[in-house]
């Protein structure tokens, strides 16, 4: 709840503003800490006829009781408002009360509203500035917090100047146990909307930011992927499957490119390209991010191009891969795992982080030229790869072990 917000209401005469017959403007001033304004009553008043001091008319004249009723009503007008504004917790100012009590304030907008329009706003920068994806997940969010405040409070919206601390610990509390959502997920709907309610705060539809006392950290997740050994058992495995054998070859592909799923789907010829030392590299834009992500083409990378050349069941004759969902991908991966034998959960992903581990790092790669061709924002991400290896840190060793000696 807001703090109590003191404000004086008074009401005054603007002899500047006279009119002909010597009767003066009565406007009412109200002040609010620093802030004050003045609202015309219309009505006026001979400055003989009215008491500066008491600020209202003289009784005793024609018309003064009548008078100050109705600067009464004003007045009390004025106070149920303030009323209004602290009960709903809304910050109070001079000028909001002026606003609100000439019914000149903006509608209170409620928070699924701005949510909805936040991800209109999305929808239509799919391919400008935000992926597909990104997009999925924002509505993805905006459903969940749809069911929260049905669940929760028995409701199907809630005015934005109601959302409080609380209700962002009981979001998470829900994510947590009603969705079984682990803690980094249940924190990264947490953040989806926290951007929402940013949106509202530039906008000042929003006065106070509920997020103000929030605090909570992701929790450092072990990054899987296959070791070297376990590459090379798929890379071996005699496969009679159709389905099976592309399946493999795509995910042995994005283990020595290390493109993410939705940009292997993307690959075309187009993407191939002479580079500056005149071999080929994969050149393209990532889906997700649109950072660079450009990387010599390894020959395991390269057969595996030339093998699909005349692939029939691909989306266009330029596209370098069959067309198969990310979700059938993740479900062939585990017969696959199966079959070599790799006591993992593999998914597509795997191979991203499988490139930036046993194919990267442990060969010697700098971790800044890996972050490049991951097409990484910030070093840091790339980062998460070194902890998680341990061959690295066995090879590093063993030089400083020698060294020593």
């Amino acid at each position: 709840m807001n703090t109590f917000t003191p404000i004086d209401i008074s009401f005054v005469i603007r002899k500047s503003k006279s009119k002909s017959n010597l009767e003066s403007p009565i406007y009412i001033r109200i002040s609010v800490e620093n802030e004050r304004v003045e609202i015309s009553t219309g009505r006026s008043i001979s400055s003989e006829d009215w008491n500066n001091k008491a600020g209202k008319a003289n009784a005793r004249k024609k018309g003064g009781v009548q008078l100050n009723k109705f600067l009464d009503v004003l007045k009390n007008n004025i106070f149920d408002h303030h009323t209004e504004m602290i009960k709903n917790s809304e910050l109070v100012t001079a000028k909001k009360l002026k606003l609100r009590f000439l019914g000149k304030d903006e509608e209170q907008r409620s928070l699924l509203q701005v949510f909805e329009y936040h991800n209109k706003q999305m929808h239509a920068l799919i391919g400008i500035t935000f992926a597909k994806a990104t997009t999925k997940r924002y509505d993805t969010t905006l459903d969940h917090i749809r069911n929260f405040l049905k669940h929760q409070y028995k409701i199907n919206d809630i005015p934005l100047r109601q959302i409080k601390y609380s209700f962002i610990t009981d979001l998470e509390h829900y994510f947590k146990t009603v969705r079984k959502c682990n803690h980094n997920s249940s924190l990264k709907y947490i953040k989806n909307f926290r951007k929402v309610i940013n949106l509202a705060l530039k906008n000042e539809w929003l006065d106070k930011d509920p997020f103000a006392k929030y605090q909570a950290k992701l929790v450092e997740v072990k990054r899987e992927f296959i070791t070297k050994e376990e590459l090379q058992r798929l890379e071996n495995l005699k496969i009679k499957i159709k389905r099976l054998d592309m399946v493999r070859d795509m995910f042995v592909f994005a283990c020595y490119s290390g493109l993410a799923y939705i940009d292997i789907s993307n690959l075309t010829t187009d993407n191939i390209r002479i580079g500056i030392d005149g071999y080929q590299w994969i050149i393209m834009e990532r889906e997700k991010t649109k950072t660079p992500s450009n990387l010599p083409l390894l020959p395991k990378a390269a057969e595996l191009v030339k093998k699909y050349e005349d692939f029939p069941g691909k989306k266009t004759e330029d596209h370098i891969f069959p067309n198969y969902s990310n979700q059938k991908l993740n479900a062939y991966l585990k017969e696959l795992a199966d079959l070599t034998s790799i006591d993992k959960n593999i998914t597509f992903h795997i191979a991203r982080h499988t490139f930036a581990t046993t194919v990267t790092l442990a060969n010697g790669v700098p971790i800044e030229s890996i972050s490049s061709m991951l097409g990484h924002k910030s070093i840091r991400t790339t980062q998460i790869y070194s902890k998680v290896i341990n061959e690295k840190v066995s090879k590093d060793m063993n030089k400083l072990k020698k060294m020593l000696k």
